[in-house]
Parts: C-alpha cells; sequence; structure tokens
C-alpha cells in the first residue's frame, strides 16, 4: 500500500521520543456509530476527560499511534491486558462536521465481539498526521487504511514493540 504523499513510517527507528508515550484510559462508550457501519473501521471511543488526561488539551487535532489493551469479560476469546496495535482520532472530524472534541480508537485486532462499557488503557506512542476535511466518504477511508498501514509498519520496529517502550508497558499490561 503506497501513498505517495506520505511516509508510510513515522517515529526514529530508536523508538518514541519526548513528549511520548502518553497515556489515557477510560471505559469504552457508544461513539456517533459510523466506524462499523459506514466506514467499516470500527472504533472505540473513550471521554476526552482533561481531568484524567491533562495532556489531551494541548496535543494537536490528528491521527495517533500506539498500543491498547482492554479488561475483558472472561467468557472473552481473547485475554485481557493483552497489548494491541492502535491507531487513534483526536479531534472535530471535519468531514462529519463534529463540534465536540472526541478520542476514537482503531484496535488493529479483530474481536469475536464489541467491547462497549470494557475499561480501555492506551499507550500514545507517536503522531501519524494531522486532522483533515475530505471531499469524498472514499478519500476518508483511504486516508484511514493507510493510517492503519503506516501504525503497523512503525509499530513493527523492535525499539516500539509495547515491551521495549519501557514507560508505560507495565501500566498497560497489568490487571486492573
Amino acid at each position: 500500500m503506497a501513498n505517495k504523499r506520505r511516509p508510510s513510517i513515522v517515529g526514529p527507528d530508536s523508538g518514541p521520543a519526548p513528549p511520548y508515550p502518553y497515556r489515557m484510559e477510560g471505559k469504552v462508550i457508544p461513539g456517533f456509530g459510523r466506524g462499523s457501519k459506514e466506514l467499516g473501521i470500527p472504533t472505540a471511543n473513550l471521554p476526552v476527560d482533561p481531568a484524567l488526561a491533562p495532556w489531551i488539551s494541548s496535543v494537536p487535532s490528528g491521527v495517533y499511534l500506539g498500543y491498547a489493551s482492554l479488561s475483558l469479560p472472561a467468557s472473552s476469546p481473547e485475554a485481557s491486558f493483552t497489548a494491541y496495535p492502535m491507531v487513534m482520532s483526536i479531534g472535530y472530524n471535519p468531514f462529519y462536521k463534529n463540534t465536540v472534541r472526541s478520542a476514537e480508537v482503531h484496535v488493529l485486532h479483530e474481536f469475536a465481539a464489541d467491547f462497549y462499557g470494557a475499561h480501555m488503557r492506551l499507550l500514545i506512542l507517536g503522531f501519524i498526521r494531522e486532522e483533515k476535511d475530505y471531499e469524498s466518504l472514499e478519500a476518508l477511508i483511504e486516508d484511514i487504511n493507510f493510517d492503519c498501514h503506516v501504525a503497523r509498519r512503525s509499530l513493527a520496529r523492535e525499539a516500539w514493540s509495547a515491551e521495549s517502550v519501557g514507560d508505560g508497558a507495565d501500566w498497560l499490561l497489568k490487571d486492573l
């Protein structure tokens, strides 16, 4: 998958650089209902609460990469607090003309069931691109799919693994 306008890997090979990593956590809440239905890209939404994540008010709107972990019910086939690569959008989603800032996470793993109400932790390791508007739904979907490609390639480097990050990996993977 190539996009001549953007790099397919972001961040230094040596691993995340300050100000990263950022941490965020909370219960997965219902969003606008567009991720799975309209875009074919399911998202988990977390509350944007500066009291819980003070950095969120100062970061630019855009797309970020890192790892997500979830506290899943015992009946789930996936294990709780496993690190899954993720991309997330923090912003207003101008294509949809949102007036409230949101944090929407697309975990790069196919889950057997939805996980509304589950506790999610995020270890945000880097910035992929700024938020932008799109002329069509197809262009938005194409860019999101490329963001996923960038996240997979960027996180595949040894210094970017959840275990290599050091600061934050223990927190990401521990039980509540």
